[in-house]
């Protein structure tokens, strides 16, 4: 588990408008956190699974899909700072996510 910080919220959001803007091709500035990931991007659940990849690896995460994807069923992510918000608990709880809502 990692410790979130300033830098690491500015380190994920940095990469995930990154990301988007790149895979969706548009522009940087026209990304917010209110952005809808498949309204106004055209974005689908492979970027998301993607970008949890990318996440893994920069933080040596010891987290499963099967996880995620129970914890996305109950927290669906609309828009970007949906997304943020749950990377940061996963990088923060791990494979212990699933325990954040007991």
């Amino acid at each position: 588990m990692v410790k979130i910080t300033e830098n690491i919220r500015a380190e994920v959001t940095g990469i995930i408008y990154n990301f988007f803007a790149d895979e969706c091709e548009v522009d940087l500035p026209t990304i917010n956190d209110n952005t809808n990931i498949i309204k106004d991007l055209d974005g689908d659940s492979l970027m998301f699974l993607e970008l949890i990849e990318i996440f893994k690896k920069k933080y040596n995460l010891d987290i499963e899909l099967k996880t995620i994807g129970k914890y996305a069923v109950k927290h669906p992510v609309q828009t970007i700072g949906e997304l943020i918000e749950m990377q940061m608990r996963i990088i923060e709880f791990e494979n212990k996510l699933l325990e954040t809502d007991k």
